[in-house]
């Protein structure tokens, strides 16, 4: 454990990535290959059910230390999360107890069947031979929340300079089904429980936000133009008659989109297709917000097949017939994308459309008028690029449309947490519905760090109410808030939902009778 709690001190003192992947590769280097089986685990969601319930923590908390239950509340809502709470309250330990991660994840397994009492006695002991670091992390083992600032991405690549494997195949072989009690460290990094030359994919190709006037391109005739659209980036691959998709952000969700699957199955020869996996009903794109629906699902109903079907926009051809086309002009894999689909025909894969334009002026029209049909705006393509790895500035540009904006007043905040715990970053924003307040959006970024001090300092002086970690404050600090789009919500009390809000800016110069009101939120629906 004590190596298990020295990682997580390394990640949490910093917030460089390389910093974060050498603690982990010195980790992985130290440990037995059991314990790096369940980091692994625990660090990309395959975590063991939870074996004893929080009430009983926080009574055997509160039998320990005689604190009577309100300053414990107290204490929670200052820290914030109930497992730290405890190991910060709990006497120093008496004892001192070393065993490794796996054998105490395997006790706390074994411990879900026993009694109350059982639990008690196991928990206390180790309590009382932990410091107060290893309390937390065991205190989290046992919530089953264990949420550290390590993305899959940051631990794919301490694997891969761990060991020199490709960190595509590492992203399968992790994601893949496997469990720590069924495979070694090595088979799982070789990926012996997956096919993983079947379903390699490629690094994606991305596009630059453009910042330079449209006529500086050049000739209008060297560039494709397509509409960009707000979806999930997905890489579909077809080889020896197997599907796999996969993310931008390098996961396999192959699961989530069996119509996909079903479809690129039936399409002749091998190959690999970018696409945008879009909500698509009655041939028309619908918001991001429905296709959230679909999202991180094991299992697909039926029901949800049908409310939220998908479909795709292919936008170019990276491979086809074993054969790498990325080195090839754009002009080049559009014209062999295009022979593709013309010998396939298929429901729900839609060939992304090349905008006929004459020149930049148009450009501005066709941007303005994307959100009507949900698309984010325009993407430009020089016909002559290839499909380079990540981003090449020149090649590929986004011309997003502008972002909606409405007024609206600050009622709750938050701390944040890491460097800035001490600090309320995370609000939440309020419009008017009648003579009432509506929750309409959660924000944290787009303010500089003098303003979130200065907000916190008045979150200090005029909190109403604590609800845990949240402070409800008085309705007076108006911000102006950006988002890319908006739609009805019926999980959501004000009947909206925005997509990606930040703050723009804090209107210093309105007050509370100048924020929007939810009717003239929800015309912004109409509106657009």
């Amino acid at each position: 454990m004590k190596d298990f709690s020295n990682l997580i001190s390394a990640i949490e003192i910093t917030n460089k990535t390389n910093a974060k992947i050498d603690a982990l590769v010195n980790y992985f280097k130290v440990v037995p290959d059991k314990d790096k089986l369940w980091l692994i685990a625990l660090f990309t969601g395959k975590r063991p059910s939870r074996p004893v319930k929080t009430n009983l923590m926080k009574s055997w908390v509160l039998e320990i230390t005689k604190l009577p239950e309100w300053l414990f509340l107290e204490s929670y809502a200052s820290v914030g999360d109930l497992g730290e709470t405890i190991a910060l309250l709990l006497p120093n330990p008496e004892d001192e107890i070393e065993k490794p991660l796996h054998i105490w994840i395997e006790e706390l397994i074994n411990l879900k069947p026993k009694t109350d009492e059982e639990k008690k006695a196991y928990v206390l002991k180790a309590w009382n031979g932990l410091q107060a670091q290893e309390r937390l992390i065991f205190n989290k083992l046992i919530g089953g929340s264990f949420r550290i600032g390590v993305s899959k991405k940051t631990l794919v690549n301490a694997l891969a300079k761990l060991s020199g494997i490709d960190a595509n195949q590492l992203m399968h072989s992790i994601i893949g089904n496997w469990s720590p009690d069924s495979i070694s460290f090595d088979d799982l990094l070789n990926g012996e429980h997956i096919n993983y030359d079947n379903s390699k994919p490629y690094p994606f190709c991305l596009a630059y936000s453009l910042e330079k006037e449209l006529q500086d391109l050049g000739d209008e005739k060297d560039w494709q133009l397509e509409y960009k659209w707000d979806g999930i980036r997905g890489q579909i691959i077809k080889r020896k008659e197997e599907v796999f998709i996969w993310s931008r952000g390098e996961e396999l969700v192959t699961q989530q989109f069996p119509e996909l699957v079903a479809a690129v199955s039936q399409l002749e020869g091998s190959f690999v297709i970018d696409g945008e996996i879009l909500a698509i009903k009655d041939s028309a794109v619908l918001l991001f917000n429905d296709l959230q629906k679909r999202l991180n699902r094991k299992n697909v109903t039926k029901k949800l097949l049908e409310e939220v079907p998908v479909g795709l926009y292919v936008y170019d051809l990276l491979e086809l017939d074993a054969v790498d086309l990325r080195t090839f002009s754009m002009e080049e894999r559009r014209m062999r994308l295009e022979q593709l689909f013309n010998k396939n025909t298929s429901d729900i894969l839609y060939l992304s459309e090349v905008i006929d334009f004459k020149n930049w002026n148009e450009l501005d029209t066709l941007r303005n008028a994307a959100r009507s049909f949900n698309s984010e705006g325009l993407m430009l393509k020089k016909k002559t690029s290839n499909y380079h790895v990540g981003r090449k500035k020149g090649d590929w540009w986004k011309w997003k449309v502008d972002p909606l904006t409405i007024d609206a007043v600050m009622i709750y905040a938050q701390k944040g947490s890491g460097r800035r715990s001490s600090k309320y970053t995370d609000y939440t924003f309020a419009v008017k519905n009648e003579d009432k307040l509506v929750t309409v959006a959660k924000a944290y970024s787009g303010l500089t760090d003098m303003e979130i001090t200065e907000i916190s300092k008045w979150v200090n002086k005029n909190a109403i109410e604590k609800f845990g970690p949240v402070r409800t404050v008085k309705a007076e600090l108006v911000f102006e808030i950006a988002f890319e789009g908006i739609a009805y919500s019926k999980r959501h009390k004000s009947g909206v939902a925005l997509r990606f809000p930040r703050i723009k800016r804090w209107r210093k110069d309105k007050t509370v009778k100048d924020i929007d009101t939810i009717d003239s939120v929800k015309a912004l629906i109409e509106a657009n």
